[in-house]
């Protein structure tokens, strides 16, 4: 399979003490960079992330968002804390007791005194528990994102592999005839410019240039460089250092195909042929 750097997924955890949310994105990059932000509280779990998300990916830019939101006290879950109560009643009646024009605490007064209502307070280890289990749900969601991308890439890949091999069977025909129509040409200019000269002298030139010009080599170097990129595409897994220095031996046929061209279909193909490429190299970034 083959995975795209560029995915997302979003996951999230509704524990008695809050709400747990955990947000991974990712874009391609050339190492593999992983960044957190997280609450503090938390920031212990960073390595054992660092861990899952490695296993997973070698490369791209990956951010993981985690936030935890506490509920508030206004919770069907809040709860007084009896003994304080207690504690709070036995020294308003103690304070009465030596300050006959206190005033006694109110509703109000007692619940709004620290720690009077309890909430459910999340321990380290069920938030840690918490996380590292939203963490696994997350990198799965995200590697089919990744999968289903990757996927999409590949057959754009494909399309234009076959795309510039249809380009290559359509031209190779023509370069017998056309060298031997530019030696024609070449030999009747060279014949007027070296009038009386030894004639086989004038084939070696003719047969030199005609050397120098075909391109039957580069057509083959092409085709093997197109079986290999198809080759890696189906065996798949990180594929995109790879395919990119594919890119650039395509490349370089490409442009010595155009350089020796001397019929002006073999020239407009390769430039179709390096416009192909470059699309395959841009799309290639994205792959890990």
């Amino acid at each position: 399979m083959i995975y795209s750097m560029t995915g997302y997924a979003s996951v999230a955890a509704d524990l008695p003490s809050g709400a747990l949310t955990l947000e991974l994105r990712s874009v391609n990059h050339r190492y593999l960079d992983f960044q957190v932000r997280m609450p503090e509280d938390l920031r212990s779990l960073e390595p054992a992330l660092r861990e899952a998300v490695s296993a997973q990916m070698q490369r791209g830019k990956i951010e993981c968002r985690i936030n935890y939101a506490s509920r508030g006290v206004a919770t069907t879950t809040t709860k007084l804390n009896t003994e304080l109560l207690h504690q709070l009643a036995d020294w308003s009646r103690q304070i009465q007791t030596v300050l006959h024009d206190a005033r006694g605490l109110s509703v109000s007064d007692v619940l709004l005194w620290e720690g009077v209502l309890e909430s459910p307070a999340a321990s380290a280890e069920e938030l840690r528990t918490a996380v590292l289990r939203l963490m696994q749900e997350a990198i799965e969601e995200f590697s089919s994102a990744r999968a289903r991308e990757g996927e999409k890439l590949k057959q754009f890949l494909l399309q234009r592999v076959a795309h510039i091999e249809e380009i290559r069977v359509a031209v190779a025909p023509r370069i017998p005839a056309a060298i031997a129509a530019y030696e024609a040409k070449l030999a009747a200019r060279l014949r007027e410019a070296m009038q009386g000269q030894d004639s086989d002298r004038l084939h070696q030139e003719v047969v030199l240039f005609a050397t120098r010009i075909d391109v039957d080599e580069e057509l083959s170097r092409l085709s093997s460089h197109l079986t290999e990129v198809q080759r890696i595409l189906e065996k798949g897994g990180a594929v995109g250092k790879r395919l990119d220095f594919l890119m650039q031996e395509l490349n370089r046929e490409a442009n010595t195909l155009g350089s020796k061209a001397v019929d002006s279909e073999v020239s407009r193909a390769s430039v179709e042929v390096k416009l192909l490429i470059e699309q395959m190299r841009e799309q290639i970034q994205n792959l890990e």
